[in-house]
């Protein structure tokens, strides 16, 4: 059934015009490249710098666990690999398909600024997410389900990461003095820190 839903969105959906959008979405998910990019700008500005180290954490638990993990462990054949008739428009993947990185990666990270910026620029972020997750099934590397995989992994990575964040929060504020609070806040050189 999931190849019959790739092989209708290839013959009814699939344009040259669209072709070249969602393929233009789905690489800003190569890597998590446009993540990481956001990540690094919300982590230059000490008031968007929590929002970056939630994200970072997200797309850090993202990488082990679905790239790393389960991917290897579902070790599922990707689907051009298998459906007859199935073209894609990107080039093969060199790893398993269960469940979507670009899915997991996207979802986490948009999760994580929508939970913690301005919600005008978490919707944003959640659009994007969603944009990049069914360009894979449009560019036809993923099954339906991996998509869906990896947006369940990418919800409970994000409230992984937000623990995270409470936990980094209350070792922070147990002291002024805990090096952890004067790296955070870049009060301190690496020298200063290592020398107390």
């Amino acid at each position: 059934m999931e190849g019959q839903i790739l092989l209708w969105i290839q013959e009814f959906l699939r344009n040259p015009v669209l072709d070249n959008i969602v393929v233009a979405i789905t690489h800003l998910g190569d890597t998590a490249v446009i993540w990481i990019v956001l990540t690094v700008v919300l982590l230059a500005f000490k008031k968007t710098r929590g929002i970056g180290m939630a994200t970072a954490l997200a797309l850090l638990f993202s990488l082990l666990i679905t790239n790393i993990l389960l991917k290897n462990l579902v070790a599922r054949i990707r689907p051009y690999e298998i459906v007859e008739g199935l073209t894609i428009l990107i080039s093969k993947q060199v790893d398993y398909s269960f469940p979507s990185g670009h899915t997991s990666s996207s979802v986490a990270a948009a999760l994580a600024i929508w939970r913690n910026a301005p919600r005008k620029y978490g919707i944003a972020a959640i659009v994007l997410a969603m944009l990049i997750s069914l360009s894979r099934l449009y560019v036809g590397v993923h099954y339906p389900t991996d998509v869906l995989g990896g947006v369940a992994a990418g919800i409970l990575l994000m409230w992984l990461a937000d623990r995270g964040m409470r936990l980094l929060k209350k070792i922070l504020s147990l002291s002024k003095n805990n090096p952890f609070h004067l790296l955070y806040n870049y009060k301190l050189t690496w020298y200063n820190v290592l020398k107390q």
